[in-house]
């Protein structure tokens, strides 16, 4: 009887439920009118002591009267978090809800992971700030063992507060190194939000009109909305005209991203790396692999998302991930390379802060002791096929993308013209939040869904998260 109501459709008020014919993974009530119910959230060993603090209107109010009318939320109702643990989040009523989105692909090893509280706690009562003008192993012991995940002889760290400011010292750095001011980026990119990141950022939506010289934006290789399809190389032909038309014929360099993630989870098109830095390499210039988003073994696959595409660059810029949450960055690179910043003084007062690196070096331990890069792998390749399930059951979903736990479901109201659905995408959010699972949106037109939970995620997490986007589906 119940396969049969869930088989079926069924209306009632808002809802026309048409489910998998497999049913739900976690087992959804039906109720008396036919309608499903919420599935059943994965059971979970923790409840957050009680919040005793401001509410949510009063935070709102305070935000609009002493923040920046530029920060923004998600939700018609926003919410007010006010604790964490692993992948779950808990509201100033202790709700619980899923975290897919993880602080913008940032909580790689969990909320308030129990080692990583304790590797800063115990640094923290030892000596929070000291900078770099004095001796700490905290920071030498990091870059030794940060720089042990990364390929050939990028071994030279530099740390930094965020990965904008890791974009921009890397920007410098190859201008700096090679003699030439002209860099090329890629459209649709998003590199960070400072004078220099802004200019190899390529979205208008993150551009303001101020002075960004010296950039070029290539062709972007994207899969689904491009011109060539997944033929990378076609796509690199055109960073060559750019070198041949647009500058003197030798360039600084080049920055990119793995998988594009504020972009909307676009994954470059293969073999489109290696043909662009070769092409870079006989102009003169670095490859830079922003890995802010991708690195940290999220991509399931490798540690790294260059590596994917089998190419080594020059210098590999990273924050997020690096401390779950901490405000940290990094830019690593080759001895050859670092030498330049030694022509002037070159200094950040809080990059390389003890409890910073403390923190760091314990993410890069519990990724290794939990095996979180192979859950990673596991796991979203689970979710991947679950999700491509629900594509193939509603036309709303145009595209499914993405690589270990880094996803893009992307909304279209009309598959072959791919026009974008965006109040559908932030109908579908509220919808989601409302059943208990928070995931991200982006894409220049804010139409795909950004999937980068924390790396703990389980499949019985991947298929709550697939059985709610079902039903919230089903509801448009």
């Amino acid at each position: 009887m119940l396969q049969r109501l869930l088989s079926r459709r069924v209306f009632g008020g808002f809802n026309q439920i048409r489910c998998l014919s497999r049913g739900f993974s976690q087992l959804a009530e039906v109720t008396e009118e036919g309608n499903v119910a919420v599935p059943k959230m994965p059971p979970f060993d923790y409840k957050p002591p009680p919040y005793d603090g401001p509410r949510a209107d009063e935070i709102l109010r305070k935000r609009r009267e002493f923040l920046s009318p530029s920060m923004f939320y998600f939700y018609k109702k926003p919410l007010n978090i006010v604790d964490g643990k692993m992948q779950y989040l808990f509201d100033e009523d202790g709700r619980r809800y899923l975290d897919a989105f993880a602080g913008i692909a940032t909580v790689c090893c969990g909320h308030c992971h129990p080692e990583v509280v304790e590797a800063i706690v115990k640094q923290s009562n030892r000596i929070q700030h000291s900078t770099v003008v004095y001796l700490n192993h905290a920071i030498a012991d990091f870059a030794e063992a940060l720089a042990s995940t990364l390929p050939g002889d990028l071994k030279v760290v530099f740390f930094t507060n965020s990965g904008t400011e890791a974009n921009e010292l890397a920007m410098m750095m190859t201008r700096l190194y090679t003699g030439c001011h002209d860099i090329i980026s890629l459209r649709n990119a998003y590199h960070g939000n400072a004078a220099g990141t802004m200019g190899a950022t390529a979205q208008c939506n993150w551009k303001f009109n101020i002075v960004q010289s010296g950039v070029h934006h290539a062709l972007n290789p994207d899969t689904y909305r491009g011109v060539f399809g997944s033929d990378g190389p076609m796509y690199a032909k055109d960073v060559q005209d750019l070198i041949d038309f647009g500058t003197s014929g030798r360039v600084g360099g080049f920055i990119s991203e793995a998988i594009q993630g504020v972009g909307g989870i676009l994954e470059l098109a293969p073999g489109y790396l290696p043909a662009v830095y070769s092409t870079i390499k006989k102009a003169g210039g670095l490859c830079i692999a922003d890995e802010v988003q991708s690195g940290f073994a999220r991509t399931g696959s490798h540690f790294w998302g260059f590596e994917s595409h089998g190419v080594v660059p020059d210098i590999v810029t990273m924050a997020k991930g690096i401390g779950n949450g901490i405000p940290i960055g990094a830019v690593v690179t080759t001895p050859e390379i670092a030498k330049v910043l030694t022509q002037r003084s070159y200094f950040n007062t809080f990059g390389g802060n003890p409890m910073c690196t403390a923190g760091g070096h314990a993410v890069l331990k519990v990724i290794k002791k939990e095996k979180l890069q192979e859950n990673a792998f596991v796991v979203g390749s689970y979710l991947i096929d679950r999700l491509k399930a629900l594509q193939a059951k509603y036309d709303v979903i145009g595209d499914v993308r993405g690589r270990g736990l880094m996803i893009g479901v992307e909304l279209v109201t009309d598959r072959q013209l791919k026009t974008p659905a965006k109040d559908e995408t932030v109908h579908v959010m509220d919808q989601m939040k409302e059943m208990g699972v928070l995931i991200g949106k982006g894409g220049f037109y804010g139409n795909v869904f950004r999937i980068t939970p924390p790396l703990c995620f389980t499949k019985e997490d991947a298929d709550y998260l697939a059985d709610v986007m079902d039903i919230a589906l089903s509801r448009l």
